[in-house]
């Protein structure tokens, strides 16, 4: 067997309230910071994107070079990595501690030679260094609290303008850059400064709402804009021509300001309360705007044509926890923060699953026969039904570990109090607290229920009641994760030791305890649709797919999911050979495998 990816589907930005979040752009392709994931995303194609995962600490922010080899991204730790983007192995250029705290923002000279990094640090809020050796190129001071913003002019003479929460922007000469002056237009924090491409004039945004744009060479104040948006201005964003200048605001809105005639031409209002808050954008040098919104969405905005956007782009946010396919090309991915997303395996579109959700972690997902169940770390069972949650929920015993939905619709739920059976809506029987379920599958008339007690129970359902009728040994931790094959003849068990056993159910025995290649707990397990492979998920990174008819052959994917992989599953019943992999860096990755004879 052999294996290659064949695509990535990116998670999308991180936002915080109130902060602004830095978005690079390089042709059209944009650049964020995800937990510890750096995302480049092809606009285009979401499949072609790119994730880095090479820092150890939450990343801040990220920016292409001009010459487009190089990212350079930053962490909370004060942390710059320079990293290359042409062909896939990512190389290291470089990785050096700016600051003894977070970085905010950075910027690369014309010449991406040189970067200044600036954020909050101890001794200092910006550091100015070249970018293969680390060596200073100046200093950057004048500020007395957080940098939130930098930007270099390209085109020499070199100039550096930088924007703090001590509603002060200081002007910087370089190269090497030192401080020229500071300048005292806002009267609250500046959240945003940005140089023109053509290097002619600067602005500035603010939580007071103010648009200033300054000369470029001397840091002279040119003129205010016009006040337009009612709410704190959280970035700014020059158009390639550099006669336009976009601002996205809390207001939640975006516009767009003519710079010559002084006046905003365009709005975009994207919604109304704190889920449409635009906290970041860029403008790509496709002529195309993306702001930021606190939700997650990235609005792509078109600034020839309506005044809606033209489309927004949705992913995963928080670590993807649970994951099935619905059908040969659509996945759904339950999220850290309660959310489930709806897929396209083919394009890599996805949209959130509208209505009333979780409001905390997707413990699991479950469908047979067209119907998808979610449970939650709120306790609560939902349907989902197409692209929306049905409406209707049940509120469980307890914390939910994992569902099952059995041939007859009955939903099955382990959890800390046993397991629950349940059917429209109705709690139809349970088994008692003595077993504290950790796992769950359904097959026919059997339910397989991985416990703490290192077994795996086997239970028959007759419609009304569950009576156990097996114990499965041979585990040697808490069984995380079962799955029976599509013909039920055969039961996969992981544990938390990395172990799989797999069962002939019939016999009620063991067939092979060498599946033991993973260091750490199974997460998830699925069968292609003929039952001669299984797929494993772990928190060691790795994917597995094993063959029952050669129990010790099996090819290994390995650092599938940095961070840990919290589900797979075959798409398409793996005909076809797909198999996706989901897990905490919220990404989905799709690979071909071929299947040797």
């Amino acid at each position: 067997m052999s294996y290659k990816r064949t695509a990535l589907f990116p998670c999308n930005p991180s936002t915080s309230r109130g902060v602004s979040t830095k978005l690079g752009e390089s042709k059209d392709k944009i650049v964020y910071a995800n937990g510890r994931t750096v995302i480049i995303r092809d606009l285009n194609n979401p499949g072609l994107s790119v994730a880095y995962n090479g820092h150890t600490q939450n990343t801040t922010v990220a920016r292409i070079s001009p010459s487009g080899f190089y990212c350079a991204s930053a962490d909370v730790g004060g942390i710059v990595r320079i990293w290359d983007i042409v062909g896939e192995d990512q190389t290291l250029k470089g990785e050096f501690k700016v600051i003894s705290g977070r970085i905010n923002d950075l910027a690369w000279d014309a010449e991406s030679k040189r970067i200044i990094a600036v954020g909050d640090g101890k001794e200092k809020f910006g550091h100015a260094f070249m970018m293969d050796s680390g060596s200073s190129t100046g200093e950057i001071i004048g500020h007395s609290k957080a940098v939130n913003a930098v930007s270099i002019r390209h085109q020499r003479p070199f100039r550096a303008a930088t924007a703090a929460d001590d509603n002060l922007i200081v002007f910087h000469q370089g190269a090497p850059y030192k401080y020229d002056k500071t300048i005292k237009t806002h009267t609250n924090f500046v959240q945003d400064v940005r140089y023109a491409p053509s290097g002619d004039h600067f602005a500035s945004v603010g939580s007071d709402a103010k648009i200033f744009l300054y000369d470029g060479k001397t840091g002279d104040i040119s003129a205010e804009l016009p006040k337009g948006h009612k709410g704190s201005i959280m970035a700014c964003s020059w158009s390639p021509n550099s006669a336009l200048l976009c601002t996205s605001s809390a207001d939640c809105t975006v516009k767009l300001w003519d710079i010559e005639a002084r006046k905003a031409t365009r709005t975009w209002t994207l919604g109304s309360g704190i889920s449409y808050q635009q906290v970041g954008n860029a403008w790509t040098t496709a002529n195309t705007i993306v702001s930021l919104s606190i939700s997650g969405d990235l609005n792509i905005l078109d600034p020839r044509t309506a005044d809606k956007p033209a489309k927004i782009l949705q992913a995963p946010q928080r670590s993807i926890t649970a994951a099935i396919p619905t059908d040969s090309s659509t996945f759904l991915a339950g999220t850290a923060d309660g959310r489930v997303v709806a897929i396209s395996a083919d394009s890599g579109e996805a949209a959130y699953v509208a209505g009333d959700g979780h409001t905390n972690l997707v413990a699991g997902l479950a469908s047979a026969n067209g119907k998808v169940t979610s449970v939650g770390y709120d306790d609560q069972i939902r349907g989902i039904d197409s692209t929306a949650f049905t409406g209707a929920s049940v509120s469980l015993r307890s914390q939910p570990k994992a569902v099952a939905i059995a041939g007859d619709g009955t939903v099955f739920v382990a959890g800390a109090s046993g397991i629950e059976a349940i059917r429209d809506n109705q709690t139809l029987a349970s088994v008692s607290s003595s077993l504290v379920g950790t796992s769950i599958a359904a097959s026919g008339s059997l339910v397989a229920v991985g416990g703490e007690d290192q077994k795996v129970h086997l239970h028959s359902w007759d419609g009304k009641a569950l009576q156990e009728a097996a114990t499965l040994e041979g585990n040697k931790g808490v069984v995380s994760a079962v799955s029976f094959s599509p013909d039920g003849s055969l039961l996969a068990a992981g544990d938390s030791t990395g172990k799989i056993v797999l069962f002939d159910v019939k016999e009620r025995k063991a067939i092979t305890s060498r599946w033991t290649f993973h260091s750490a707990r199974i997460t998830s397990l699925d069968w292609t649709s003929d039952g001669k492979h299984c797929a494993s998920g772990s928190l060691d990174t790795h994917v597995y797919i094993w063959s029952v008819q050669k129990p010790v052959k099996n090819i290994a994917i390995k650092n599938a999911g940095p961070g840990g992989v919290n589900s797979v599953f075959w798409l398409d019943g793996g005909k076809d050979g797909r198999l996706a992999s989901a897990g905490a860096d919220a990404c989905v990755r799709v690979w071909n495998v071929v299947f040797h004879t």
